[in-house]
């Protein structure tokens, strides 16, 4: 696993502080790896999900750091999102 699929875990966890999300997300960064999101938190892996994600390495941490609003990074195109819409609001939710 690398470096940054590794930190975006840990911070993903900190985030999501036990919230217990309601479905299964996959957080796909461009050129490094996927995160696979769901009740029991934040790990890496590339599993069937109902909402992918995906966006450069630079804007996921700009969301996880709150610099950039999940709901702006889609509209602006930054922030691509195929299947179960609802799920990935209620994400973007938690980590704004």
């Amino acid at each position: 696993m690398s470096d940054v699929i590794e930190a975006a875990v840990a911070a993903l966890n900190e985030k999501l502080g036990g919230s217990g999300f309601d479905a299964v997300a996959k957080f796909v960064l461009d050129g490094v790896g996927a995160i696979m999101v769901d009740g029991a938190g934040a790990r890496a892996g590339d599993d069937e999900a109902d909402v992918t994600l995906t966006a450069s390495p630079d804007v996921f941490e700009s969301m996880l750091g709150g610099d950039l609003n999940p709901t702006a990074a889609f509209m602006s195109g930054k922030l691509s999102v195929d299947g179960d819409m609802g799920a990935a609001m209620r994400l973007g939710g938690l980590l704004a």
